[in-house]
């Protein structure tokens, strides 16, 4: 069953902290040198301490990889494990990174339900199976105009959920985050109105690029990058990419969406990557490469043209 509890203290998407102060952080934790900026890594210190086991995350094998970043440079490891956004650990972009090691990962499955003849769950020891898991190098778009490329590994989603025989009702997949507050504290916030919501449409869902992801930079994914596991949507911005998924429903109706229910003007259902409509409080033209300090110009579905077919029919700009 899913708990929903109402913003106790809720939040505009005007007061979440502008791009520009979360880049002038990161600038400013580098200028002061790595020692002093990174958190502790260990495979063993217990939540209290804010750290998160990056370097002992065990490794996953695979059975192929892809690139498919048009060759680009794969965005370090240390800025792709420490400028998250997982609110359920914070709002900030270090706080993840400090908070999400108290999340237990371990057992976990996925129920998958809704408009389906053979609902059921998803154990996660089936997706780590080095006869079927992927490498894939993405390039990844967040609204708030900051970007990075990553070798995510996982499967592809569109195989998992035909097991399940979505019947001919199913024209959305919903995905519901894990919500725990003894383990995620900052829910307690009322920030978003917990759990975490995301959803495609099936035809969204069933493309080729959907991806779920188990792994990270040949490791398996750490606790505040979405652990154990999360989607992976490429062509969309990062919010849609939902985190530590613990339920898929098939359903008839467009679900509702965490952000766009926060903030229908700024955050629509589709979220693609779409240069020409700016969000309400910036251009969405330009992105800075996390690393990087020139911005580059955006390109028009992240980059993956072969999702275009999906949307011919569609006003981009009030589809947004």
């Amino acid at each position: 069953m899913l708990i929903k509890i109402a913003h106790s203290h809720p939040i505009r998407p005007s007061e979440i902290t502008p791009e520009s102060v979360y880049h002038g952080r990161r600038r400013f934790l580098l200028q002061i040198g790595a020692a002093a900026a990174s958190v502790t890594l260990g495979g063993c210190e217990p939540p209290e301490s804010g750290a998160v086991a990056n370097t002992a995350l065990a490794s996953l094998k695979v059975t192929k990889k892809t690139e498919l970043a048009g060759g680009e440079n794969v965005t370090a490891y240390e800025d792709i494990t420490h400028y998250n956004n997982f609110y359920e650990f914070g709002t900030t972009k270090e706080a993840p990174a400090r908070n999400a090691g108290r999340l237990r990962t371990r057992p976990w499955s996925v129920v998958v339900d809704g408009e389906c003849e053979a609902p059921g769950h998803v154990d996660l020891d089936e997706l780590i199976n080095p006869q079927v898991l992927e490498e894939r190098i993405y390039r990844h778009r967040c609204v708030e105009r900051w970007s990075m490329v990553a070798p995510w590994l996982g499967v592809p989603l569109a195989p998992v959920l035909r097991r399940f025989k979505p019947t001919s009702n199913a024209k959305y997949v919903a995905f519901y985050t894990l919500f725990d507050p003894r383990q995620m504290p900052e829910t307690g916030r009322g920030v978003l109105n917990w759990p975490y919501r995301e959803g495609l449409r099936i035809d969204e869902a069933m493309h080729p690029l959907a991806f779920l992801s188990v792994g990270l930079y040949g490791r398996v994914l750490p606790n505040q990058n979405g652990a154990p596991l999360r989607l992976t949507v490429p062509w969309k911005y990062g919010f849609k990419s939902i985190k530590s998924i613990v339920q898929i429903t098939f359903t008839q109706w467009q679900p509702e969406t965490s952000w766009n229910q926060l903030g229908p003007q700024e955050y629509g259902f589709y979220s693609n990557v779409n240069p020409a409509v700016d969000h309400p409080r910036w251009s969405q033209a330009r992105e800075r490469r996390l690393g990087e300090l020139v911005m580059r110009k955006t390109l028009m579905f992240n980059g993956y043209p072969e999702v275009a077919s999906l949307y011919s029919a569609m006003d981009l700009s009030t589809f947004f």
